[in-house]
């Protein structure tokens, strides 16, 4: 079985959620395409949604697939946010932003009161940091803001090559938002819920990849089937 048929699955167990009236939030990537296709799937057969797109490439695809879409302006709360992510550790904490949705990706995901993350086994780690981790920066400034990245990463006993990501174009990658992203190679993130307080305090990041608290449920397929795995009730 390909990494493609268990990302499916993976997003059709996902789809099983879905009640008719729901107010989805539609995540970005490889996998949650798939999930905005069965969706798609479920619309033409009668099923009454209506969803946020967190990328202007999901818009396309929920467009395509004859989703109905809305805007976090015309509701006040969504019922369920499905999307992917590029790692998850056994407290179902995240980084996500491979893709360069971050920002709307923990907008829509935050306006959520559930959020299911659906992955292929492969993205389920011990210990967050092998993926590079995403920051959404602005622009201007950014000398100052990679010195107070480094300054953050050394206060949290990590550390790392960051660089600034490319378009296909060889030119710096732009979000939807209009900002660039340094991914960081920090290998191993100890204390993943410390480092995003820290990065949150520096004026140039706009938003990074570490999803705290977030996920709810995650849905991992593998070669032995489906695993669903629920959050670990908040430690003392």
């Amino acid at each position: 079985m390909s990494m493609d048929d268990l990302k499916r699955q993976a997003a059709a167990r996902a789809v099983e959620q879905v009640r008719d009236g729901m107010k989805l939030g539609l995540g970005t990537g490889s996998t949650a395409k798939h999930f905005v296709e069965l969706l798609g799937e479920r619309v033409q057969a009668g099923l009454k949604v209506i969803g946020v797109p967190t990328s202007e490439a999901t818009r396309a695809d929920a467009e395509r697939c004859g989703v109905p879409l809305t805007t976090l302006e015309e509701v006040d709360r969504l019922d369920l946010t499905v999307d992917g992510a590029d790692e998850i550790d056994p407290n179902l904490e995240l980084i996500k932003g491979g893709g360069g949705a971050l920002l709307r990706e923990k907008i829509v995901a935050a306006a959520s009161d559930r959020m299911i993350v659906i992955a292929d086994e492969s993205k389920w780690v011990k210990t967050l940091g092998r993926f590079p981790l995403p920051i959404e920066v602005v622009p201007f400034g950014l000398g100052a803001t990679r010195r107070a990245i480094e300054a953050a990463f050394a206060e949290n006993s990590v550390s790392g090559q960051m660089d600034i990501r490319k378009a296909k174009d060889g030119h710096a990658f732009v979000t939807d938002g209009g900002h660039w992203i340094v991914d960081a190679r920090l290998g191993q993130i100890p204390d993943s819920a410390r480092l995003a307080v820290s990065l949150n305090s520096i004026p140039g990041v706009v938003e990074h990849g570490l999803f705290i608290g977030l996920a709810r449920t995650a849905v991992l397929a593998g070669p032995e089937g489906i695993r669903v795995v629920e959050r670990p009730s908040r430690r003392n």
